[in-house]
């Protein structure tokens, strides 16, 4: 008898996966099969997550080296070698926040299919436990209307029939009719403990679920305020910003290792389940469930046979017959016995609603519905679900990269800032060229030592200098001395406007200075 079954098939990541190698604590290797209870199994999936904390360890000693070697060994630079290592950090920086806002979506990404994934997962076990409790209900309600309301209505007949034995007879062969039925459906009572267990599983998985969602999701969110404050902070060059992100970064990067490990153990683990869910199921129902029943519903064949089939079969003939013997007792017992009417109508009325039930309960026991609720679970806990946690990991791998590289690059930026603000303070604030000394406040005993250079040279050509400056164009800033000697620019025309700001005659006075006194210029080599 053929039971292979086609409409499931583990896809190639979950298969991948399950071959990882799983040791326990002793460095042993542990069976791959999925056995959650064991705790040599259990050993082995937190066998990965501490390769995961082992690299952690490991990154922070070699960026503890680093930075201390950056710090401790830093020499003297070159001027011409300064613009060399801006450009690295630049470009460090900009390939660093794109692989970080890459790792990001591609979190926002896993997030989201991880969640679809187990929303159908337990989306699918409330449909299957939805299946199971009307199962249930309607076995309970069949028994009570058998064993109770049945059971009484007989023993009032029996009492109006005792004078007429053929009558008497009937009734006896209803109950043994009633008692049939009742063997059935106690049979039937045994799915009610699956009821329980997907109940359990749906909830624990629904709380789970949505506080790794959240837990991802807050990550996901400081990894881009992280990258947008270090973009900030680069921009600005400021330094208290990079001291905020060298520590939010190191905390950032124990995040990322620790969800490395999280994810790979929970996707192992899983992918362990998904590439034999059968034979785990089969395991777990062999207590209160046959292996020929739950074989029905895990393969749903046609060539299978219904387990159920037998029950409902000597469920509806019985039905059949008590509603046979009570149809005769109505048209021939009611005109001799008045007072059997109203039993009789109302173990008809009884009978109906037991055999509405029995419809109801073999369209449920049908297999087509509980397997296709249990094929969506499988679909999106090993597809969706299983890639989900592996776009996970690669955030987690990506976001790592990103954080150990931004927090090498972190101090060459602080030693670029500090080397440019070294340079700054050590210009010359007297030097005419500093553009910060066209900003500066006017010194007046400054002034009044240009002025008596000025004066002097005034006494020698008075005609030159016909308009002697004012004490008012004196004092004008130096930037507007420059401005208007850029806008005269040695134009005839302007060749007798004093020099503003220096309290200097025009250009004319200084030639004939000059011409007069060129024997007594010095001579530089």
């Amino acid at each position: 008898m053929a039971t292979a079954r086609l409409d499931y098939i583990a896809p190639w990541w979950t298969y991948w996966l399950h071959n990882f190698p799983h040791f326990n604590f002793t460095f042993q290797p542990v069976d791959n099969t999925f056995r959650p209870g064991e705790a040599s199994y259990q050993q082995s999936l937190v066998f990965l997550a501490c390769i995961s904390a082992a690299g952690l360890v490991l990154s922070l000693l070699l960026l503890s080296v680093y930075l201390t070697s950056v710090c401790c060994c830093r020499k003297e630079e070159e001027e011409e070698t300064k613009t060399p290592d801006s450009c690295c950090v630049s470009w460090t920086a900009v390939i660093t926040g794109l692989i970080l806002c890459s790792a990001v979506g591609v979190g926002f990404y896993g997030n989201s299919q991880t969640n679809d994934g187990v929303y159908q997962l337990t989306y699918s076990l409330h449909n299957a436990n939805h299946t199971l409790g009307g199962l249930n209900s309607l076995v309970s309600s069949s028994l009570g209307s058998m064993e109770v309301g049945l059971q009484q209505h007989l023993n009032r007949l029996d009492e109006i029939f005792a004078t007429r034995g053929d009558y008497v007879q009937a009734l006896r062969f209803m109950g043994q009719m009633a008692d049939n039925i009742i063997r059935q459906l106690t049979a039937m009572q045994d799915l009610s403990k699956a009821k329980v267990d997907l109940s359990a599983i749906a909830d624990q998985t629904d709380y789970v679920e949505y506080y790794r969602w959240l837990t991802y999701l807050l990550l996901l969110i400081l990894d881009l305020v992280i990258c947008l404050v270090a973009c900030l902070g680069v921009a600005k060059q400021s330094r208290w910003l990079l001291t905020m992100i060298m520590v939010f970064g190191v905390i950032s990067l124990v995040l990322s290792w620790a969800s490395l490990g999280a994810g790979t153990a929970t996707a192992v683990g899983t992918s362990d389940f998904c590439v034999s869910p059968d034979k785990f199921i089969a395991n777990r129902t062999k207590e209160f469930l046959s292996a020929e029943v739950t074989h029905y519903y895990l393969y749903c064949s046609q060539s299978l046979p219904n387990p159920f089939q037998q029950s409902l079969t000597i469920f509806q003939r019985s039905l059949t017959t008590m509603q046979i013997q009570i149809q005769g007792l109505l048209q021939f017992s009611v005109p001799v016995f008045p007072t059997a009417e109203r039993d009789l109508l109302g173990i008809q009325r009884l009978l109906n609603s037991t055999e509405f039930n029995l419809n109801q309960l073999t369209a449920l026991l049908d297999c087509r519905g509980l397997h296709k609720n249990y094929l969506d679970g499988l679909m999106g806990v090993c597809y969706d679900g299983v890639e989900g946690l592996l776009y996970l990991c690669l955030f987690s791998l990506l976001s790592v990269s990103a954080f150990c590289a931004m927090l090498c690059a972190i101090p060459r930026a602080w030693t670029l800032i500090t080397s440019r603000d070294r340079a700054y303070d050590d210009i010359d604030e007297e030097d005419p060229f500093n553009p910060q000394a066209r900003h500066m406040t006017f010194n007046p005993s400054r002034a009044s030592h240009v002025h008596s250079f000025c004066s002097y040279s005034s006494s020698l050509d008075s005609q030159a200098s016909p308009h002697p400056p004012s004490q008012t164009a004196a004092i004008l800033p130096t930037s507007e001395y420059m401005n208007q000697s850029m806008l005269f620019g040695g134009n005839p025309r302007y060749e007798n406007v004093p020099l503003i700001g220096r309290g200097s005659p025009p250009p004319s006075t200084f030639r004939n200075i000059f011409s007069q006194n060129e024997n007594y210029l010095p001579v530089y080599d």
